[in-house]
């Protein structure tokens, strides 16, 4: 069994649908601790499962307050059956 995720750094955590951005909300979730998390202040990419969705090698962007947040599409959204202000359980590995 490989143990390569072990070597990443991941995480584990609950989160609302919803980052605002220059006054406007998007539909990310944010990592919490994410820059000492991951050793940067710029995007990284990640695998991450939200839910029971699995994400691929997406980039966890910079939020400009020093974390990260991913994206959810509106085809993601829909995977889910959720939306901006839903809460939802997030696993991030970063590749």
């Amino acid at each position: 069994m490989s143990d390569d995720s072990q070597h990443q750094p991941s995480a584990r955590f609950e989160a609302v649908i919803g980052v605002e951005v220059k006054g406007e909300t998007w539909s990310c979730v944010e990592i919490p601790d994410s820059a000492e998390l991951f050793g940067t202040g710029r995007s990284v990419r990640v695998d991450a499962t939200v839910d029971d969705v699995s994400l691929s090698n997406v980039g966890a962007m910079v939020t400009g307050r020093g974390g990260h947040m991913i994206s959810l599409s509106a085809k993601v959204r829909k995977a889910l059956g959720k939306d901006i202000g839903d809460a939802v359980t997030v696993v991030v590995t970063q590749r």
